[in-house]
């Protein structure tokens, strides 16, 4: 079974992305930032050989031209962690992975890397300097509620994560920087 990487989207629109980034530099460089970081992330992801990469979409019937000709999977209602818990028990007997498309650091190898972590553990996360993670992978061997009572948009979110994952051993990743408000997109660029 291949090995699936989805890429976390929303249809770029003015005045629906990056919020809080929007709110220090404004509503339109937002948009042209956030439209930037998919399309390298989906340049660099799309035509890797090592594993298959879909977009997951929000909202659900949104198309255009952004999306790479890759194959879209919508990501559905409920709260970030319902949604990929959703996406990810797709692939109940084999392996997959959840990126969002705002870390500009982000290669194909971390993701290959991720995979290869999963021949040994259930589970393999990319943590980001902000508490969070830029990267969630899971193998067959997972917890039920792997995000149950996370703290989204929080620096808790991957101690609250491996909450879940305590009965589970899990490998890491190097920490990267996602982008989500003005003092992150300086620091990217410094």
């Amino acid at each position: 079974m291949t090995d699936t990487l989805y890429v976390f989207a929303r249809a770029p629109r003015l005045g629906t992305v990056k919020r809080r980034l929007a709110a220090g530099i404004g509503r339109r460089a937002a948009l042209c930032f956030y439209r930037a970081m998919l399309d390298r992330t989906l340049r660099r992801l799309a035509a890797e050989r090592r594993f298959r990469t879909v977009l997951a979409v929000t909202p659900d019937g949104a198309r255009g031209p952004w999306s790479r000709g890759l194959a879209r999977v919508a990501q559905g209602r409920g709260d970030l962690g319902q949604r990929m818990q959703r996406l990810l028990w797709r692939h109940r007997r084999g392996c997959a992975a959840i990126v969002g498309a705002d870390i500009p650091e982000l290669r194909a190898d971390d993701v290959a890397r991720a995979f290869r972590a999963l021949r040994a553990v259930p589970a393999c996360f990319g943590p980001a300097a902000d508490g969070g993670y830029w990267l969630v992978a899971l193998g067959p061997r997972r917890p039920a509620h792997p995000f149950a009572n996370v703290r989204w948009s929080s620096p808790h979110a991957l101690a609250d994560t491996l909450v879940n994952f305590r009965r589970h051993p899990s490998a890491r990743l190097r920490t990267l920087h996602d982008v989500d408000t003005e003092a992150d997109l300086r620091a990217c660029r410094r």
